[in-house]
């Protein structure tokens, strides 16, 4: 069974913000290939490289250039689509950049989610409201006592960092908007919070798959900051899936709607370390890594990881792909990147492999 219905996203107007990230890219992928009528709204690509430039996903959608923070700007994107669905990324997301510039992180993370928020109030009021609303935070939204066990739904919202707390407050936000303009359930609003992913086409900065592919770029040895934190890995595809499926169910049904974990099973709660000796033997012999942590550096939490058997019992849902095949589909695409190979087309062969399972 597959996670959401191809056949239910052709010919729906969908909205996504922060679609020329890694993930925003690989989710427009995944809309087009469904058929879908996309709009994307977003910062020009975080990084070069980037997915955004190399998928072929920019001919296939709209894509309006243009910051979270901006509402006019945002409002009248968002209201020549009228959409659907809409589907919340846009987002400052990496821990160590909110220690360097927590205001912008809070700004984007926390008044983005207002702006959009408030898209979508003002036009269900004027009658044309989406049915389906997905804002997409993370695992890092829960107070960490880096407990053995993973976190539920109706734990405490507290995140240490910038980032996370940012993220905290979005989830609040939403909460908000739900109780005070959307309790009768005409526009449906879930939030999904998701872990770390792995997948081919991320280039971002101070994250640790990226940094190995850039080490075998440059044939040099990978260097890891803090091998010995465990964290809960699953392919970029996974949350992808399972955030339209959540769209697609609440859409469908509104007592759907609501807030879920989407994260690995315990097997796949692994060490930095561990996760590098998978990369390595993956890639081949010329790939190596040394410990370089570093003193002194801003807090990361050690262990943190979700319970999932919400979206489990409620969906009948399960993660597909574990960390081996994980990261084989993470190194044969970072090879046909560095080969100058055809990435659009890597692209459709993974996402169809990963709805046949």
């Amino acid at each position: 069974m597959a996670y959401y219905d191809p056949a239910f996203y052709a010919g729906k107007r969908v909205f996504v913000t922060g679609h020329t990230g890694f993930k925003g890219s690989w989710l427009c992928k995944m809309l087009v290939m469904a058929g879908a009528q996309v709009t994307g709204y977003s910062l020009e690509p975080p990084t070069n490289p980037n997915l955004f430039s190399i998928s072929g996903v920019e001919g296939q959608i709209r894509s309006v250039i243009g910051d979270i923070r901006d509402f006019a700007a945002l409002q009248e994107a968002y209201n020549e689509v009228k959409p659907d669905i809409v589907l919340h990324l846009a987002a400052q997301p990496i821990v160590l950049d909110s220690y360097k510039d927590p205001r912008y992180t809070y700004e984007t993370n926390v008044m983005g989610t207002v702006n959009l928020l408030e898209c979508v109030r003002q036009a269900a009021a004027a009658g044309y409201g989406p049915r389906s609303v997905l804002n997409v935070t993370t695992d890092k939204v829960y107070h960490n006592n880096e407990w053995a066990w993973g976190y539920r739904e109706n734990e405490p919202l507290d995140g240490f960092d910038p980032y996370s707390n940012s993220k905290s407050c979005s989830e609040l936000v939403t909460h908000s908007y739900i109780n005070s303009f959307f309790a009768d359930g005409v526009v449906r609003i879930s939030t999904a919070r998701a872990g770390n992913v792995i997948g081919g086409g991320d280039f971002a900065n101070d994250r640790i798959i990226p940094d190995c592919v850039r080490a075998m770029e440059k044939q040099e040895t990978i260097g890891v900051r803090n091998p010995y934190s465990t964290r809960p890995y699953q392919h970029v595809l996974e949350p992808l899936a399972a955030y339209l499926m959540i769209a697609q169910k609440q859409y469908e049904d509104a007592r759907f709607a609501g807030f879920y974990n989407v994260g690995p099973d315990d097997c796949d709660c692994v060490t930095t370390g561990n996760l590098v000796d998978l990369f390595c033997g993956c890639w081949g012999p010329e790939a190596r890594w040394e410990n370089r942590a570093e003193k002194n550096a801003p807090h990361e939490a050690n262990f943190l990881k979700l319970d999932c058997s919400k979206l489990k019992t409620t969906f009948g849902w399960k993660p597909r792909w574990h960390m081996a095949e994980c990261m084989q589909k993470t190194v044969e695409f970072s090879k046909v990147w560095l080969q100058g190979g055809d990435i659009p087309a890597e692209m459709e062969k993974e996402i169809k492999e990963f709805l046949e399972v």
